[in-house]
């Protein structure tokens, strides 16, 4: 069996796969450090915000140390030149002001900041998701892993994390406490960008689509449901309308970190398929409870614990706990194992070859 069927087997829950899946996302640092150990080109692929650049970068080293998975997505267009600041800050293809920091980039200061009309997202120059050469590196990486590898293809920061990401999270709860008409005018045109990213990479190939947004805190959500209902849930209805009319068979994967599982239930009216990243150690989110109240209508694809278990090196506990959701997460298929998040510097290369290593071990039926 290969990694492609192996993993489709493991959404669609019907047969299962001869072992539980693995994927994994790699910063940076740990690209560069595998791709020298494993002789390797990093395989980079610049996306539109820089947090995707990571998702869609290194498919040959991923594969190479064990992935069932490839990851791709649209870039940034062929003739867009990053615009770089003092201070280490570059201005990206949304203009949005990115500065790096220990562990992540961050954007210090949105495009849409002063933003207090329709007028001005109507003015807001969007990137072009057609733009030539947005899925360049996506059909090259299909073309050599796509008979072999399940292949996902990236939509995240979607809706409303595209949205406040544009104009700062704490003046965009401000606006939708406040029910600023000129939202939901920018919600349309990140609508329309987001279904148009998803349309073409599901015309180039992919196996599944990738949606998500961080829609919850370590303790609850980031809204209340209701007005996620109101405000979100119908986009996401079109949008996946509009796939499934492209490709009836394509599997929706549905990412947000924190406690959203007041959510699930409207993740699985709205037809996704898979949860992830299934955020550990956040109210909602034991394994047992998931699989037994949803395990039968959505799979679940994430699950060990990258803030605190894997930075921490201890090789009994990581072990113990990827262990632990194989048994209940892997049972009668539904799972793809994986960090919660891109593996980020913390943790050092050792760690990651332990945890590829245990996930094949314990991951067998």
């Amino acid at each position: 069996m290969n990694s492609k069927e192996r993993v489709r087997r493991a959404f669609i829950r019907k047969e299962l796969p001869d072992r539980i899946p693995v994927q994994f996302d790699l910063c940076k640092s740990l690209i560069e450090h595998f791709a020298k150990e494993l002789s390797m080109d990093t395989g980079y692929a610049l996306s539109y915000y820089e947090d995707l650049t990571y998702r869609i970068s290194a498919n040959g080293i991923r594969t190479a140390m064990g992935s069932d998975v490839i990851v791709v997505g649209g870039t940034e267009a062929a003739e867009f030149e990053s615009v770089q600041l003092e201070g280490n800050i570059s201005i990206n293809e949304f203009g949005m002001k990115m500065k790096p920091t220990e562990l992540y980039v961050e954007v210090v200061e949105p495009p849409l900041k002063g933003a207090s009309s329709q007028d001005d997202i109507n003015n807001y120059d969007f990137p072009d998701p057609d733009a030539p050469g947005r899925f360049d590196a996506a059909v090259k990486d299909i073309a050599e892993y796509g008979d072999d590898y399940f292949v996902i293809g990236d939509c995240e920061l979607s809706i409303f994390e595209l949205a406040w990401q544009l104009t700062g999270l704490e003046k965009h709860l401000m606006a939708m406490a406040m029910q600023e008409s000129w939202l939901n005018t920018l919600y349309d045109r990140v609508e329309h960008w987001t279904t148009n990213i998803a349309l073409q990479l599901v015309g180039i190939g992919v196996d599944a689509l990738w949606f998500g947004e961080d829609l919850g805190t370590q303790t609850t959500t980031l809204m209340s449901p209701d007005m996620w209902r109101e405000q979100f849930k119908p986009r996401y209805e079109r949008l996946f309308e509009k796939v499934k009319k492209e490709n009836p068979e394509i599997i929706i994967i549905m990412h947000s970190d924190g406690a959203v599982a007041p959510l699930l239930s409207d993740f699985i009216e709205m037809g996704v398929d898979v949860y992830n990243p299934v955020q550990p150690n956040v109210p909602g989110s034991d394994p047992q409870e998931l699989k037994d109240k949803y395990g039968k209508n959505i799979s679940f694809f994430g699950g060990i614990d990258q803030q605190e278990l894997l930075p921490s090196g201890d090789a009994e506990k990581i072990r113990q706990e990827i262990k632990t959701r194989c048994s209940i997460l892997g049972k009668d298929g539904g799972y793809l194992l994986a960090p919660a998040h891109i593996i980020q510097a913390d943790v050092r290369p050792e760690t990651v070859k332990l945890m590829i290593e245990a996930a094949m071990e314990f991951g067998k039926y």
